[in-house]
């Protein structure tokens, strides 16, 4: 099986977990028709292959990214404009989706990038709490129940073909529980932590050719 076989099988069956924390919600936008049409052109169009990627986890999808589209670190308006995939999905734009698809315009393209790598997240629905984005690690108690979720969802995202000799992790306090959890499993050999997308995008900007060119390095490692 390809790449995109195995993860648009992957993708079109996920469904959530009912966690009871107050005031948290999960977001599934895989039960939508649409996401899982636009899931299925984006797969078979970059990763029609059997070829091994470099994985970049993130923490969980934005409600306006992946919470929207299924696709990690993808608004609607980049999977229109840089992927080519007309969808209904809105008109929303995400600063993480924003900076991703920089890079991948400096690397030379999508299809380019997404032959090198793979956009996933840790924990694959969005989450929010009082209507804002809301991550995994946030709450403690949130972190424990999800922790087995997200182990399952690393196992079986690393048979859609990972490379296992090195991998990226976005946000530190990220990587901080990413790096527990592969002391004990050894997903990895080697871990890259990079600063998140969002915080380059708000606090960074002005440094943003500098993180740019961080990815760079990282992605042709």
């Amino acid at each position: 099986m390809s790449f995109a076989s195995k993860a648009i099988k992957y993708f079109s069956n996920l469904s959530q977990t009912n966690l009871n924390v107050a005031g948290v919600e999960i977001m599934n936008p895989y039960v939508s028709p649409g996401v899982k049409g636009a899931i299925k052109k984006y797969y078979k169009k970059f990763y029609s292959d059997t070829k091994n990627r470099i994985y970049i986890f993130g923490i969980n999808p934005g409600r306006f990214g992946g919470g929207l589209t299924g696709i990690s670190f993808t608004d609607p308006v980049a999977l229109r404009e840089y992927c080519g995939i007309e969808n209904n999905l809105g008109e929303r734009k995400e600063l993480s989706s924003k900076f991703i698809y920089k890079v991948a315009e400096e690397l030379g393209g999508t299809k380019k990038f997404f032959s090198k790598v793979f956009l996933a997240a840790l924990y694959p629905f969005a989450i929010t709490k009082d209507g804002k984005n809301y991550n995994y690690y946030d709450d403690k108690l949130l972190a424990k129940k999800l922790m087995p979720e997200i182990i399952r969802t690393i196992k079986t995202q690393l048979k859609f073909g990972a490379r296992r000799d090195v991998v990226i992790i976005l946000g530190k306090k990220n990587a901080e529980y990413f790096s527990i959890i592969n002391e004990e499993y050894m997903f990895f050999e080697r871990i890259i932590v990079l600063e998140h997308p969002r915080y380059i995008m708000q606090y960074r900007l002005k440094k943003i050719d500098f993180y740019i060119k961080k990815y760079l390095n990282a992605v042709s490692d």
